[in-house]
């Protein structure tokens, strides 16, 4: 029976996401020649190659990233296992949420309304980019992601997009500046300054795609990758914010800004990303209304 050093596979491993001898052996608190001789070892089992050094750098030959493929979905195993049998050991359950920062606040708290308040819940919630949420997704550091758009997949990709809801987006504003009630969407966007979200958003690419369509050049108050943020800026009547309602939902309701105008085709998508996974998280089935 062939077996495998699974200590030099883990040396491999971390090199490999290293890229760099040394700053693994200081990593890992070993000498960088031990540390050689380990790969070399695994190397000679294997029969292959698995770097080439290019000046300082070190390089996977096509059989070095066959097996860090390999040793990726190993080591991901372990962490899997080890962190289900940790919270099957606890009172509570853990559950760690991502979040994009431009996602709105309101919707979050829906999504998460049937996990919130209760004792044997300990819930995680992070934000960040799209790229830095799916890589903790990937690492099992988080156990369901939250975002706008659904991350490209194809045969070796292991997220899942669920699809939850779409909204509206308006045309908010202040009492003041959307006093005429019969200016029509181009005046209003010709008189006033806007308040968008930035580039990256879906919203922005089919607002910048209505503004074409109308002739238009709005001037821009401000680009904003929060919602919070968007809903300070309108409530202080910067602009015209292109938001969904649901965002200034008690503004609304206190009449402290109005919302005008649905902006036509354009909506606001929300996804969760999970990845297929041997011991899921019970509470994302639950949240997914499995």
């Amino acid at each position: 029976m062939r077996e495998l050093n699974y200590r030099h596979l883990g040396y491999f491993h971390a090199v490999a996401h290293d890229g760099n001898l040394t700053r693994t052996a200081e990593r890992l608190n070993l000498s960088q020649s031990a540390l050689s001789v380990q790969i070399r070892k695994l190397e000679e089992r294997l029969g292959q190659s698995l770097f080439e050094r290019r000046g300082r750098q070190l390089h996977l030959t096509e059989a070095g990233r066959i097996v860090l493929d390999h040793a990726d979905a190993i080591f991901s195993a372990g962490e899997e296992l080890l962190s289900a049998l940790e919270s099957a050991g606890r009172s509570r359950l853990a559950l760690r949420v991502g979040a994009l920062a431009t996602l709105s606040r309101n919707f979050q708290m829906g999504f998460l309304a049937p996990v919130l308040g209760r004792d044997d819940v300990e819930l995680v919630l992070r934000s960040g980019t799209t790229a830095e949420l799916l890589h903790g997704l990937e690492a099992l550091n988080l156990d369901i992601v939250l975002v706008q758009q659904p991350p490209l997949r194809d045969a070796v990709t292991p997220f899942v997009a669920h699809r939850l809801a779409e909204q509206r987006i308006s045309l908010i504003g202040t009492p003041e500046l959307l006093a005429d009630s019969k200016a029509s969407l181009a005046e209003l966007l010709s008189r006033h300054p806007v308040v968008l979200p930035t580039l990256e958003s879906s919203v922005r690419t089919d607002f910048d795609a209505l503004c074409a369509r109308l002739g238009l050049r709005p001037k821009i108050a401000a680009e904003v990758d929060d919602m919070a943020m968007m809903r300070l800026l309108a409530r202080e009547g910067i602009g015209l914010a292109v938001l969904p309602p649901i965002v200034v939902k008690d503004e609304l309701a206190n009449g402290t800004l109005i919302e005008r105008d649905h902006l036509p085709d354009i909506v606001e998508r929300f996804f969760a990303v999970t990845v297929q996974r041997r011991f899921p998280n019970p509470l994302v089935s639950l949240l997914l209304g499995g």
